[in-house]
């Protein structure tokens, strides 16, 4: 098992199977050496069981919440390719410290990444991913329940209400009115959207989900960790009564920013939030008891430079729980375990996170010293410098289309009207640019979803598919 996972992720489903066929290889090999020893026969098929179901002893044995419920966790890197590492990066140190550390059972933790970065061909170190704060894999040993195409927003939220599934391990949110859930999402963002490889999470479908997860009572308090530009617009109107706290890397209306650039490999190991909340919460263990979700955001906040750390929700009982309700090892440090390392001082380059991709081609296309590959990074640097341009002129253009005004507006706005969001967004992505593959238009499409403010949906999405239309034809 540890010489398969040093090799890549594995799924829950392919663990469970690998459990199931040594167990069963031992218990029929035992069974006919030892027939007269019932009782050791009977503890083997025990043991096979609890394999079979992907049970830990260990994990048995570690204190839950109070109130008898249990911990859930769901973690999901939205995002795809070499350049986009961080989010993969993030996600599986988010997992090992939820499971290996903190002692939440991984049949408790449901995880999202498409898996194209620890093989991917730009990898010189095949097989591992770096984790930002060590320097150390944090790939091995990840149990992987929807990667591929399978990493989809509707498998998200059909995961978050529980319904079963017949993709990926089929995993899915099996918690309760006495479970505490915590969700750790890591990808792009922009007003009122979250990013998934081919497709968006809107803020009206997520608003739709977190409702019928409170109706149906399948938690007793949730606590989101969301790292995302514009991420603050995803719940800046979240309701405080849900039992619901959300923390965000960034507020409605600025980016979030990637940290740490390794030259060796080309790209940036992690984002500065998370690797600012993880790096907190990794200085309290095994103390995370002591620490408040509250004590938790004051800290991240004050080591958060580049962007505005937001709390939303409830900020009365959930804001005062500790984060091990959350994060697991509800339990004081006893006089026999070591005292925890200080927090990690590391100095790091920061970038605003949309122009990730340019810097990525840019600092690969100096080093290249092939001619042929020289000219098509040349190329491919023109191509998105150009149509950054053109993405400004066009959204400008729409807007003054729809405003009747040469007035342009600077600042993302709150979103009163998410379905006017989802309905502009959506035209836009689908006709003119996703921001899957040109990134740094999150900087820009406030210009777009401002006009939801006193416009009807239907003029503004006939104007966009009109300038989106145009523009495919000049091109």
């Amino acid at each position: 098992k540890q010489w398969y996972q040093r090799r890549v992720a594995i799924t829950a489903g392919e663990e469970h199977y690998f459990y199931f066929v040594c167990n069963f290889y031992f218990l029929v090999s035992f069974a006919l050496l030892q027939k007269e020893d019932m009782f050791r026969i009977a503890l083997i098929a025990a043991c096979f069981l609890l394999a079979v179901q992907g049970y830990h002893l260990d994990e048995e044995l570690l204190q839950q919440p109070e109130g008898g419920g249990e911990i859930w966790a769901v973690l999901i890197a939205g995002s795809s390719n070499w350049f986009n590492y961080r989010h993969q990066s993030d996600v599986c140190h988010a997992y090992h410290l939820l499971t290996k550390k903190h002692g939440i059972p991984r049949r408790n933790v449901i995880t999202f990444m498409v898996n194209d970065i620890a093989f991917n061909g730009e990898n010189p170190n095949r097989g591992y991913i770096i984790n930002a704060l060590s320097g150390k894999d944090v790939y091995e040993g990840v149990m992987i329940d929807y990667m591929g195409i399978d990493v989809t927003p509707q498998n998200f939220l059909d995961v978050l209400l529980g319904k079963e599934m017949d993709v990926g391990s089929r995993k899915t949110l099996l918690s309760g009115p006495k479970d505490k859930v915590f969700v750790n999402f890591v990808d792009h963002g922009a007003p009122g959207v979250l990013g998934f490889p081919r497709d968006e999470l809107y803020l009206a479908d997520l608003t739709k989900v977190l409702d019928a997860m409170h109706s149906q009572q399948k938690y007793k308090q949730m606590l989101w960790y969301v790292e995302a530009c514009f991420s603050g617009s995803m719940f800046n109107t979240l309701d405080p009564n849900m039992n619901i706290t959300a923390h965000t890397a960034a507020n409605e209306s600025e980016s979030s920013w990637a940290c740490i650039w390794d030259d060796d490999i080309g790209v940036y190991l992690g984002d500065c939030w998370s690797l600012n909340w993880m790096n907190n919460t990794e200085q309290f263990f095994p103390n995370l008891v002591e620490e408040t979700v509250e004590q938790q955001y004051l800290a991240v906040k004050n080591m958060t430079f580049e962007s505005h750390t937001e709390i939303f929700g409830d900020l009365t009982l959930i804001y005062k729980e500790p984060i091990s309700f959350f994060m697991g090892h509800n339990r004081k440090k006893t006089e026999t375990e070591p005292l925890s390392p200080p927090a990690r001082i590391y100095s790091y380059q920061s970038i605003a996170t949309p122009d990730v991709m340019m810097y990525h081609l840019e600092r690969k296309r100096g080093r290249s010293n092939n001619k042929k590959e020289a000219d098509r990074l040349d190329q491919e640097i023109k191509y998105h410098t150009l149509t950054e341009g053109k993405v400004q002129e066009i959204l400008d253009q729409i807007s003054r289309q729809v405003t009747g005004s040469l007035a342009v507006s600077r600042y993302a706005q709150t979103i009163t009207d998410p379905e006017c969001n989802k309905g502009v967004l959506s035209a836009f992505f689908s006709q003119c640019y996703k921001m899957q593959t040109h990134p740094y238009i999150t900087k820009y499409l406030y210009r777009l979803t401002n006009l939801c403010n006193g416009n009807s949906v239907k003029k503004i999405v006939d104007v966009v598919l009109d300038n989106c239309n145009r523009l495919k034809m000049l091109s």
